[in-house]
C-alpha cells in the first residue's frame, strides 16, 4: 500500500510555515550574522579591488535578511563603490518579502537589485540559451543546495562565473549536526522528493575535493529548541517534525514505528542535547569559502 506521506514541499504554505516557526526556534540567523560580522570582512577584503562596480550573485536570497547583511558589509569595506545585486529566488512570495525589506532599509542608494523568479537551474539554462555568462565578484548560496538536482553541476556551473579575485560562499548544514545523523538513518523512510536532497558540507567537501577546488571551511555552532515535538498534538511541534522530516503532516501520517524511531533518535546525543528541561537539536552549519 502506498504510504500517504508526501513531502513537505508539495505544500508550500506549510513549507514556509514551517521553516519561518524554524527560524524563531533556533539560533540560524544569529550564528549568520555573527559569521558575517566577524570573518565576512576578511573573505570579501578584495572582492572589489580596483572596481568601480561590483556584482554580487544571491542563489537562493529568500526573503534577503542575510543579504543585506553581506551588502553592507561590502558596503563598509567599499564605501560609495556602485553594487549590482542580483537575486535568484524561485518564491514569489520570499521575493515580495524581500522587496519590503529593502524598502525600509536606509543606506541602499548606492546599490542596484535585480530580481530573477526563478531556480538555479532555471537561470542556468537561460543564461546558456541566451550565451550569456557575465562574471560575478561574489556569490553566496546559502542553505539552498538542498534543492538542487544536481550538486556538484550547480557548484560547477557558479565557480565558473567567478572573477579572478571573487569567492564563492556556501552555507549549509555541518556534516556533524543532528541533521546528518537523522537523514543517514531514516532518508530511504521519508517521502523522497526530487525537489529535496539531503546534503550536508560533507558531502560538499568531497565534491570540492574531487574537483581539486580550493577551500576553506568555517563551523558555525547552533541549536534549534524542539522541545515542542514531543509534547503531543502541539501544532508548533507538529510544523518542527515535518520541517526536521521535511514531511506533510509527519505526526498525522507517519507509520506509528518510524514515528517511535524518529522522536527517539531526536533524543539522542548524536542529534540533540538536554538542557534546562529543553531538548537542543544540533543545528550545526558549515561556512565553505572556494576560491575561483
Amino acid at each position: 500500500m502506498a504510504s500517504p506521506m508526501r513531502s513537505l514541499l508539495t505544500d508550500p504554505s506549510r513549507y514556509v510555515q514551517s521553516f519561518r516557526l524554524f527560524l524563531t526556534n533556533s539560533t540560524e540567523h544569529q550564528c549568520m550574522r555573527e559569521f558575517m560580522e566577524g570573518q565576512l570582512p576578511a573573505v570579501i577584503a578584495s572582492i572589489g579591488n580596483g572596481k568601480s562596480t561590483i556584482n554580487i550573485l544571491s542563489v537562493g536570497g529568500g526573503a534577503g535578511e542575510i543579504d543585506l547583511l553581506i551588502l553592507s558589509k561590502v558596503q563598509a569595506r567599499y564605501p560609495g563603490v556602485t553594487i549590482r545585486n542580483d537575486v535568484i529566488e524561485p518564491s514569489a512570495d520570499q521575493i515580495s518579502k524581500y522587496k519590503e525589506r529593502v524598502a525600509e532599509t536606509s543606506n541602499l542608494e548606492n546599490v542596484k537589485f535585480t530580481w530573477h523568479e526563478e531556480t538555479a537551474y532555471e537561470y542556468e539554462s537561460r543564461m546558456n540559451s541566451e550565451k550569456k555568462s557575465k562574471k560575478w565578484d561574489f556569490i553566496h548560496m546559502i542553505q539552498m543546495l538542498y534543492y538542487v538536482k544536481d550538486v556538484p553541476a550547480t557548484i560547477q556551473y557558479f565557480h565558473g562565473l567567478l572573477e579572478a579575485q571573487a569567492k564563492l560562499l556556501i552555507i549549509l548544514v555541518s556534516g556533524t549536526s543532528g541533521w546528518e545523523m537523522l537523514w543517514k538513518k531514516y532518508r530511504s523512510s521519508f517521502p523522497l522528493n526530487d525537489l529535496c536532497l539531503y546534503v550536508s558540507s560533507a558531502d560538499i567537501k568531497r565534491i570540492l575535493d574531487s574537483a581539486g577546488l580550493k577551500y576553506q571551511l568555517h563551523e558555525l555552532p547552533s541549536h534549534m529548541d524542539i522541545t515542542s515535538c514531543f509534547i503531543e498534538g502541539n501544532k508548533d511541534g507538529e510544523l518542527l517534525l515535518d520541517f526536521l522530516t521535511e514531511t506533510c503532516e509527519f505526526s498525522k501520517t507517519a507509520p506509528p514505528e518510524l514515528k517511535r524511531q524518529v522522536m527517539e533518535e531526536l533524543r539522542k546525543p548524536e542529534c540533540s542535547e538536554e538542557r534546562d528541561g529543553k531538548v537542543l537539536f544540533n543545528n550545526n552549519l558549515s561556512v565553505i569559502v572556494i576560491e575561483p
